[in-house]
């Protein structure tokens, strides 16, 4: 039996003896703040992704890049289970900031893995660069949304990277070999997007600088499937070449309108990236014969890049539609390892990562060996080099793959 004056110095050591074992984690003083996370919690990505519409498949293809990464992990980031938050944008700036907001407004996530389309990543960047996260995208291209001539682009983010090339060569290449064919009269047509409206320009400066002409510079509603007004435009500009950079279903419905109309039988018709893909020849067979596509060069065939589709093709069931899935796979990996640089562990089994500290493991990356390619990231979150070609479809019977063999042009700027 205690004394009953003896019991209160007792209960003060034992008090004292909890605060020393338990002690309060060390304050955060990364300049943008810190997400700590609890020894049983999981890791927080946000995923903002097109997956619904003509587009989901390019988001799908996103998403399973990433999920390929962390398989490579164990599904597990420096001993803590990674959790995915994912939104649907639908490729539409309000989506964008709309799954921005429902991201931002959890403190426990750490970064965000999006998007699929520039327009619906200039809302979201806006919203995530003052919430002091990062973003990266394996599939944005849009020249608008880094730099533009090695200058600051007019929706550029802090925090913003992407490992696809930034298209502002794109254009360019497009129009050069435009002007090689011999052609002087080019009509545009984009969507009133900036990732349309960015390619369009980029040819134009290319075009007029080398000698030719703009007779039709038009953008469509891309929700009007009726694209007579702006076919009749093209062909009262006499326009020797059609340049339209559309996503389906708008480049679906343009091209075989303009296939079954009068005054377009000598017409060549030019699009980009976004209709490479098997759903547009399949969807629009023959009337594709003959006509030109720019998109950015494929990774050579490595044995890192045919281990990854073995993984693919293993996880899925399925051979990958398109080459999206390597720059989401490689924007995954650059997320994950800075995320591993930045993170310190506190005492209590705490795991934190400052936002500062992220964003500047990020911007360190260089030297990456991706299996897209070299990745070392600039000022503006550009992370890939540009290299971008020129394809013809000769038969449409050869598929999605023999179109991409058939390569009548490169340009690559740095080179």
């Amino acid at each position: 039996m205690f004394p009953r004056s003896s019991i209160f110095p007792m209960l003060l050591c034992l008090v004292l003896l909890a605060a020393c074992s338990n002690p309060s984690p060390p304050p955060c003083t990364d300049a943008l703040g810190c997400v700590d996370i609890s020894p049983d919690a999981p890791v927080k990505l946000g995923v903002i992704q097109s997956l619904s519409g003509e587009t989901a498949v390019l988001g799908l293809e996103q998403v399973r890049g990433l999920e390929l990464a962390l398989d490579r992990r164990g599904n597990s980031l420096l001993g803590h289970a990674v959790e995915l938050l994912m939104e649907d944008t639908g490729c539409a700036a309000e989506g964008g900031a709309n799954a921005a907001l429902k991201i931002v407004a959890d403190p426990q996530i750490v970064a965000i893995f999006g998007t699929t389309c520039s327009s619906d990543a200039a809302t979201a960047a806006a919203i995530m660069a003052p919430s002091g996260l990062v973003m990266i995208s394996g599939n944005n291209s849009a020249s608008y949304l880094t730099s533009r001539r090695g200058r600051k682009a007019p929706k550029w983010q802090p925090g913003y990277f992407r490992t696809a090339p930034n298209e502002e060569a794109a254009g360019p290449a497009a129009a050069r070999h435009a002007f090689d064919m011999g052609l002087r009269k080019a009509a545009l047509v984009n969507d009133g997007e900036i990732y349309t409206k960015g390619l369009t320009s980029g040819f134009q400066e290319e075009f007029e600088r080398l000698g030719g002409r703009i007779v039709l510079d038009a953008a469509i509603t891309s929700t009007d499937p009726n694209m007579g007004p702006v076919l009749t435009a093209v062909r009262n500009s006499g326009a020797e070449l059609i340049f339209f950079p559309l996503f389906q279903p708008d480049g679906n419905n343009l091209l075989l309108q303009a296939r079954s109309t009068v005054g377009f039988e000598k017409m060549v018709f030019m699009s980009d990236g976004a209709l490479i893909e098997a759903s547009f020849l399949d969807a629009v067979g023959k009337a594709a014969t003959g006509m030109y596509f720019v998109g950015p060069t494929p990774p050579p065939a490595t044995p890192e890049g045919e281990r990854l589709a073995a993984e693919y093709q293993a996880r899925y069931s399925a051979s990958a539609p398109t080459m999206y899935y390597l720059s989401a796979f490689d924007a995954a990996d650059i997320l994950l390892n800075a995320m591993e640089k930045a993170a310190r562990p506190l005492p209590d089994g705490t795991l934190r990562i400052g936002r500062q500290a992220l964003r500047e493991a990020m911007y360190a990356t260089h030297g990456f060996e991706g299996v897209s390619g070299p990745m070392t990231c600039d000022e503006f979150g550009d992370c890939a080099a540009q290299s971008f070609d020129v394809l013809r479809l000769d038969d449409p019977k050869l598929g999605i793959e023999g179109l991409k063999r058939n390569v009548v042009f490169t340009f690559a700027p740095a080179s």
